[in-house]
């Protein structure tokens, strides 16, 4: 916790510049909108609505979260995510990125925006914390940012997951549900990031999604081939929402084939019997699972 000497440094650099913090309706992000409460910096909250989230998270975002965090402002993109991947008839990739700019970055560029013209200095406040990759322990807590034409400021960049969990705690924020349910990361439902054991557990506890991956993958094929058949070309394989490749061999895993593979341990030759285990590790993790325990009827 920072001194009372390192709290007034602190507002002296604000100085009353407009701090707009980014609420993901994750742990971190809620964890900082509590530390800045905390430290009597007020704040306005913003979240950029993907529409690829699960619905828990959005109903967590409109409750608990509105409830103990304060009023969230909601910044919608030109195209959701579904409505994006058709657009531009292929899925995003590491190699093209294009989700997080369209979704993400351009609706708050143009949020900060408004609220320079207006004449409004703006602080823009992000929940990364060092221990989530390599990249970002490399982050110092304060930078200027070019395209934002503004500071980014990383209150967090130093904290532990523990330390999250704490502040929550304190407050007496119960986390989002997904978190309960084993899941690491919330936020897009399923990013073109996720892990193997990420999938293994949305195939497991939101079949729908997989549904709607599926019938994703479908619709951009046909895209694809119409537009390679309009070139006098053919495709040799489908596109897919994860760009696996099979082997090696250059064709795409489409997600139901991802799915039996995450129910694999390493090496994918061998299904997993306790893969059902991370349910309980999640609540575990919060120290909530005496919550989670279903009443038998008496």
């Amino acid at each position: 916790m920072l001194t009372s000497e390192q709290i007034a440094e602190l507002k002296a650099k604000i100085n009353g510049r407009r701090v707009v913090a980014s609420i993901s309706g994750g742990k971190d992000s809620a964890a900082m909108s509590l530390y800045l409460t905390e430290l009597g910096i007020e704040h306005d909250r913003v979240f950029m609505d993907t529409g690829w989230e699960h619905d828990l998270t959005y109903a967590y975002l409109r409750g608990p979260l509105t409830e103990k965090l304060g009023p969230i402002t909601w910044l919608e993109p030109k195209r959701k995510m579904e409505e994006l991947v058709l657009h531009k008839g292929m899925f995003p990739s590491r190699q093209r990125r294009y989700c997080t700019q369209e979704l993400k970055v351009f609706p708050m560029k143009h949020h900060i925006k408004a609220l320079q013209d207006r004449g409004d200095d703006v602080v823009n406040t992000v929940g990364i914390r060092a221990g989530e990759s390599e990249a970002r322990s490399k982050m110092p807590e304060w930078e200027w940012q070019d395209g934002f034409d503004c500071e980014v400021w990383r209150p967090l960049i130093r904290w532990s997951e523990q330390d999250v969990i704490d502040i929550h705690k304190r407050h007496g924020l119960t986390p989002n549900p997904l978190y309960l349910q084993g899941a690491e990361r919330v936020g897009c439902w399923p990013c073109i990031y996720a892990r193997k054991e990420e999938v293994r557990l949305i195939a497991m506890i939101d079949p729908a999604r997989i549904d709607r991956v599926r019938e994703l993958e479908r619709l951009v094929s046909l895209k694809a081939h119409d537009r390679a058949a309009a070139k006098g070309e053919v495709l040799d394989n489908n596109p897919s929402w994860f760009q696996a490749r099979n082997g090696g061999t250059g064709e795409c895993w489409p997600i139901d084939t991802v799915v039996q593979w995450s129910k694999t341990s390493r090496g994918g030759k061998q299904f997993e019997l306790f893969a059902a285990a991370e349910r309980d590790a999640g609540c575990m993790r919060w120290g909530l699972c005496e919550t989670q325990v279903e009443k038998k009827d008496e």
